[in-house]
């Protein structure tokens, strides 16, 4: 079976994501998180990346991105997945062991409003919703805490976002988000869809050729 299409046209949301090899851990302490977090700053500055949210978890990683030009996506998660493995390998004396990563980063277009705000939401709550901390903002390697916390140095990792961020935005992110509003985001991860409207949806379907690789809805799917 050949490759699901990527799509890496410029100026569109993406959800991207990546987990480890057999879900194996990643991060296993501070020093694992705070090196992916410099090489996630590298890149971000190499590619001048927009990056709108992200979290880092024990054994994947979710991001949301905004890239500029065409290609820009795929060269940012080339150099910085590769980097990675590099260094960790290095650090964890494992060089020439395999890949850390279960194999190609995974991303999907996400309409630019109301959907947007609802998917940074759910990358931002992840940490919460696995029950590694009590508040969102509170889970070191993500966003929200960074946004939150942290120096002016380190909030400048963070883009402006495209769509208005709600006042009691800290309120809603550490409120429960809704199952419909989960499943959504789920069937897009799982099914490859595009995030967004039915009507936005079809037109990105047919504007990049998808229809061949964006799964119906019904199908079972093997490993999700």
């Amino acid at each position: 079976m050949g490759r699901v299409l990527r799509i890496n046209a410029g100026n569109y949301i993406y959800h991207v994501l990546n987990r480890a090899n057999a879900r194996l851990r990643i991060f296993d302490n501070d020093k694992d998180y705070q090196l992916f977090e410099k090489i996630l700053e590298e890149a971000r500055a190499r590619y001048d990346m927009r990056l709108l949210a992200y979290c880092i978890m024990p054994n994947h990683w979710h991001f949301v991105v905004h890239p500029r030009k065409d290609g820009d996506l795929s060269r940012f998660m080339g150099w910085l997945t590769l980097t990675h493995t590099q260094r960790w390998h290095a650090i964890k004396k494992t060089t020439g062991q395999g890949h850390i990563y279960q194999g190609r980063y995974k991303s999907f277009l996400c309409q630019n409003d109301d959907y947007f705000l609802v998917l940074a939401r759910y990358v931002e709550r992840n940490a919460l919703k696995a029950n590694l901390v009590s508040k969102a903002e509170s889970w070191k390697w993500g966003s929200a805490y960074r946004r939150k916390h942290g120096t002016f140095e380190q909030k400048k990792l963070l883009t402006s976002w495209p769509a208005q961020r709600p006042e009691n935005y800290m309120i809603w992110l550490n409120q429960p988000q809704s199952k419909a509003e989960e499943n959504a985001i789920e069937k897009s991860i799982q099914r490859g869809n595009p995030y967004g409207d039915k009507n936005w949806a079809g037109d990105i379907i047919k504007k990049f050729n998808l229809e061949a690789t964006v799964k119906p809805r019904g199908r079972p799917i093997k490993g999700s």
